[in-house]
């Protein structure tokens, strides 16, 4: 009696290159929206405080 092995499916090749780079969305993540978004504020009080 001869068993067969079914053929596994092929894997992505971009797959791998996709998770060494860290691909995915073009945005910022939210921490970075944050910080950004405190920077402002402060840039912006500090121009408030220095307005006559």
């Amino acid at each position: 009696m001869k068993t067969t092995l079914k053929t596994l499916k092929p894997r992505n090749p971009f797959v791998a290159a996709s998770l060494r780079r860290m691909a995915g969305s073009h945005r910022s993540g939210t921490s970075a929206q944050r910080q950004s978004q405190q920077r402002a504020l402060r840039h912006e009080l500090q121009h408030l405080k220095h307005s006559p």
